[in-house]
């Protein structure tokens, strides 16, 4: 399906697609990867937190210890499919910065 590569490095896009030559750098995704997967993985988190409490009533210091590193891993794992999803639908929608 998709054959040019979209990032240089782990988070960084690269300038541009080794494919087709799309110049990604007209898209400003920003930090808006990230503050959508702060509600989706909180809330993931959040529920599967209230049900392992609500099973097993362990001590806090046992979610502490289970939930910050899966919560961390999963924003990380799904840090680029985020990102290059804001990508695409910028440019499908032909977004980009405002201009006069």
């Amino acid at each position: 399906m998709f054959s040019g590569k979209g990032f240089s490095g782990v988070l960084a896009l690269a300038p541009r697609c080794t494919k087709c030559g799309l110049d990604y750098g007209r898209f400003n995704v920003g930090d808006g990867a990230a503050a959508f997967l702060i509600f989706l993985v909180g809330g993931v988190v959040m529920v599967a937190a209230l049900v392992v409490d609500a099973n097993y009533a362990p001590a806090w210091w046992v979610h502490v210890l289970l939930w910050t590193p899966i919560t961390i891993a999963m924003t990380i794992a799904l840090q680029r499919i985020a990102k290059g999803l804001l990508v695409a639908l910028e440019f499908r929608n032909n977004a980009g910065q405002g201009s006069i």
